[in-house]
């Protein structure tokens, strides 16, 4: 099962799975778009991995911890969120809004593009 979250919820969500040890956020944006507007990790520990190479990476991703997903608006990570459910990932979700809800809802400091 894949959640729907907002960014603002995702410090709840990650209290709701502390026990699995702490939320790793997966920003699956292009590094042009990282470099323009990024979230700081702040509770959560933060992997930049573009949409493209999460096949080639999964290694690199933590099967025993919960993984937020996040894009611009939603969309990529959705499928990222699918794909990482679909390859045995438990604790998934998908932060609904991206990195442009991001902006509005916690860090009114992260640019929007």
């Amino acid at each position: 099962m894949i959640d729907q979250i907002q960014p603002v919820q995702l410090a709840a969500w990650a209290a709701s799975h502390a026990a699995q040890g702490p939320v790793v956020v997966l920003d699956v944006r292009e590094p042009w778009e990282v470099q323009t507007a990024s979230v700081r990790p702040e509770g959560f520990e933060l992997l930049t991995i573009p949409m493209s190479t999460v096949p080639a990476s999964l290694q690199d991703l933590p099967r025993d911890r919960p993984i937020a997903c996040l894009c611009h608006h939603g969309a990529r990570s959705m499928q990222v969120a699918a794909f990482l459910a679909q390859q045995g990932f438990a604790t998934i979700a998908n932060i609904a809004g991206g990195i442009n809800a991001w902006s509005s809802q916690v860090d009114t400091s992260v640019p929007t593009y």
